[in-house]
């Protein structure tokens, strides 16, 4: 254990205006300008994710100085740079996918465009990707403060598991407290109470009492227009017949799903839906829901008598499919178009690049 102590201490105005607001109260009013905060706390043994937490004006920003020491915010970004090109030159291009993806920066069009581009939640994370790639271990002050509270635990789950994942520490400073189950650290100084807190054991097995509620609704094709920019391949609908679903988080859709017929249905046969077209909000990745959209979805064309299927060329997706027990892996092919092509004008499915079919065959509906 070890102490740590921060004063601060402000001037009191003399002017006509502050000298009577001091005099209209019976306290000691230069007293009152000086904040103490003094704290013992274990941070030599091994650990991952720290949170500082308090409310402003309570110390937390002084204190991770005095520990991590003055310079421990500063790093520096290009904002007129995409997030891709700011990686260490060493880095291979898969290394800064896995980051990146690790981080729940999972959209490649995030990926490319300069950072100011990006909405506060994505440029923390692309931030947060650099930080890790760079650093052994960093201090991110006011944590998850300019975005939505529901985005901020996204954020703070995708951290901490990155985070514990590649061995890194990183200290969170923030005036949240509901980040606290998210983040799960491994320590807390709370400087509201002049507090510390060692969760070391208590994070290995910790199980959130709080649980996000999402639900599946039926849908047009105008939300497209939106989660289009996002997906990883074409920005248009299939044609023929399909099916489309939203995601919601209370009124918000935050994801889209599509079902979509590729090969024609004889009289009396199941038509066969293939899933594709499945985009989770860049805000709410890491969260699974992407793999859980799919899954429960496809239970429902399941149960509307529909054969399900699934054909796509991404490799995240084709992992997430390998862990499902209720998707078999049917054929991988690699189209070969004309040279010079990158999209297979009739199959849909880009020049030389691997295509996943799996059938939905569940365990449970």
């Amino acid at each position: 254990m070890q102490n740590y102590s921060v004063k601060l201490e402000s001037e009191v105005a003399t002017s006509f205006r502050c000298t009577m607001a001091a005099n209209s109260l019976d306290i000691d009013v230069k007293k009152k300008s000086i904040h103490e905060l003094k704290i013992k706390a274990d941070l030599q043994t091994d650990w991952n994710v720290g949170l500082i937490v308090g409310s402003s004006g309570s110390g937390k920003t002084t204190l991770a100085k005095t520990i991590f020491g003055n310079d421990c915010f500063d790093f520096e970004v290009n904002e007129s740079q995409p997030v891709l090109d700011q990686f260490p030159e060493s880095w291979s291009y898969e290394q800064c996918q896995n980051s990146l993806n690790g981080i729940g920066l999972s959209q490649v069009p995030c990926w490319i465009r300069p950072m100011y581009t990006l909405s506060n939640g994505q440029k923390s994370r692309a931030i947060a990707a650099l930080q890790l790639a760079k650093q052994n271990d960093f201090v991110v002050d006011e944590w998850t403060s300019v975005v939505d509270r529901t985005v901020a635990k996204s954020m703070s789950h995708c951290l901490q598991k990155h985070a514990r994942y590649n061995t890194k520490k990183i200290v969170a400073v923030s005036c949240h407290y509901d980040v606290l189950e998210w983040l799960n650290p491994d320590w807390i100084i709370d400087c509201n109470k002049a507090e510390y807190v060692n969760r070391r054991l208590l994070c290995q097995n910790f199980k959130r009492s709080e649980q996000l509620q999402f639900d599946i609704r039926a849908i047009g094709r105008e939300s497209w227009k939106y989660f289009s920019k996002y997906h990883y391949l074409s920005d248009r609908l299939p044609g023929g017949a399909i099916k489309l679903f939203g995601l919601f988080h209370e009124q918000n859709q935050i994801g889209f799903q599509c079902f979509a017929n590729y090969t024609p249905c004889r009289k009396g046969d199941v038509m066969k839906m293939h899933s594709n077209r499945t985009v989770i909000h860049p805000d709410y990745v890491g969260l699974g829901l992407g793999m859980r959209l799919i899954e429960l979805t496809s239970g429902i064309m399941l149960k509307d008598g529909y054969d399900v299927w699934a054909k796509f060329s991404s490799v995240p997706v084709a992992k997430a499919f390998e862990k499902s027990k209720n998707w078999k892996l049917c054929d991988v092919k690699r189209f070969i178009g004309k040279p010079g092509g990158n999209m297979l004008r009739d199959s849909g499915f880009r020049h030389a690049v691997k295509t996943y079919s799996y059938h939905y065959e569940p365990q449970t509906i």
